[in-house]
């Protein structure tokens, strides 16, 4: 399945609402356990991003569409990242021509 890394920072409202963060968090994970995923891990964060959530999902477009419901509240911006794992990565040099 693939691996999704998503940077994630909050919103003004959502760092107004900030202590309603970890039922946001509950609700995404409910959310991409619904549409056959997984979240692996879930960080808050220092930085330039305030929370890095690693997830795994049956397709892009799965996720996609996860992201961009959790999104739609108005508490979250995030820049998602495909994760290829260590065997993946081989694969994929291993097919270069």
């Amino acid at each position: 399945m693939p691996t999704y890394i998503v940077l994630g920072k909050y919103t003004s409202q959502g760092i107004t609402n900030i202590k309603n963060g970890p039922q946001r968090t509950a609700y995404a994970r409910q959310a991409i356990e619904a549409a056959g995923g997984k979240m692996l891990a879930f960080y808050l964060t220092l930085g330039q991003y305030d929370f890095i959530n690693i997830s795994e999902a049956p397709d892009d477009e799965t996720f996609a569409t996860i992201l961009l419901s959790l999104a739609s509240s108005g508490n979250i911006s995030t820049e998602t990242l495909r994760a290829f794992t260590e065997d993946e990565y081989k694969q994929i040099v291993d097919a270069m021509p």
